[in-house]
């Protein structure tokens, strides 16, 4: 018993450390409203109706966005929500989704086909459950620059509501900041560091068609990690931020969407199978048990 418990300290201990010294990097990125953001704010939809149109609305109190979404096959009217701000905004545009080709993630489908629509410098990728703040934009542009990277994602605010969804969801922070060094993974660009949310992702446009993109990863289901590793395989750095200060996301409806959600991206988040039983133990002995 006393040997559990030495181990139980020692594996919880160790993610606790590098939690703390993590919560001084991960920051909300400086908060910038005095210019008009050069960026296409991306949103893929499907049967999206109820969300759609906030999302679109909070996205175009940035100033110089576009705001393209992708319609994909909805039948719940998502598309007539979005012909509808289009009439009186011209800086919202709808993109038809084309068939899903053999061997492609839906998702990932769908944002190929939104950055082949624009001339943006930059291509901010948020789900249609995020919404964006008024300075969201100019604020991530300008922490892009400043990072150096060409590819960053963000945690936005997470909206919870039901037991699962507090008890499951803040695990992306936990997991995050007590098992990925932030500092190292800002000096280097090798693949292994890559990590990213698929709620809100900016990328360098020149860059993510070097990189190729949703192309690159097209089979893949977890883009918030697979995205930032096909940067890196091309060289190019990731960075992440919190987002908190700039943008919310509801991600699930209810406890059962939630463990379904989660238990998805399971297989992918962790890189590699058989990842999946050693940081098991790592979380049952150092988190559970104690």
């Amino acid at each position: 018993m006393t040997a559990l418990a030495i181990a139980a300290l020692v594996l919880a201990a160790g993610p606790a450390i590098l939690f703390l010294r993590n919560l001084h990097v991960f920051q909300p990125p400086v908060k910038r409203t005095d210019f008009a953001a050069d960026v296409a704010v991306l949103i893929p939809a499907r049967n999206e109706a109820c969300n759609i149109g906030p999302a679109i609305e909070a996205a175009l109190a940035n100033r110089g966005v576009e705001v393209l979404v992708l319609d994909d096959l909805s039948t719940d009217g998502t598309a007539e929500v979005v012909v509808e701000i289009n009439a009186r905004e011209p800086r919202v545009r709808l993109i038809e989704g084309a068939t899903l080709p053999p061997g492609w993630c839906g998702k990932n489908w769908a944002c190929a086909q939104l950055a082949a629509a624009t001339g943006r410098p930059l291509l901010l990728f948020v789900d249609a459950d995020v919404r964006l703040a008024p300075h969201a934009a100019a604020t991530i542009s300008h922490f892009l620059r400043e990072s150096g990277a060409q590819f960053a994602s963000g945690v936005p605010s997470q909206v919870l509501g039901s037991f699962g969804e507090r008890l499951l969801i803040p695990l992306i922070h936990f997991v995050l900041l007590a098992f990925l060094p932030l500092q190292r993974m800002r000096r280097s660009r090798h693949p292994a560091y890559a990590t990213g949310c698929g709620q809100l992702i900016v990328a360098d446009a020149e860059a993510y068609g070097r990189a190729g993109g949703h192309t690159e990863i097209r089979g893949k289901i977890h883009d918030g990690l697979a995205l930032p590793r096909a940067f890196r395989l091309a060289g190019f750095q990731t960075d992440v931020f919190d987002a908190t200060e700039i943008s919310t996301c509801r991600m699930y409806r209810s406890s059962a969407e939630t463990w379904r959600g989660f238990s998805k991206n399971t297989h992918e988040g962790l890189g590699a199978p058989a990842r999946i039983v050693p940081v098991t133990l790592v979380l049952l002995i150092g988190q559970v048990l104690p």
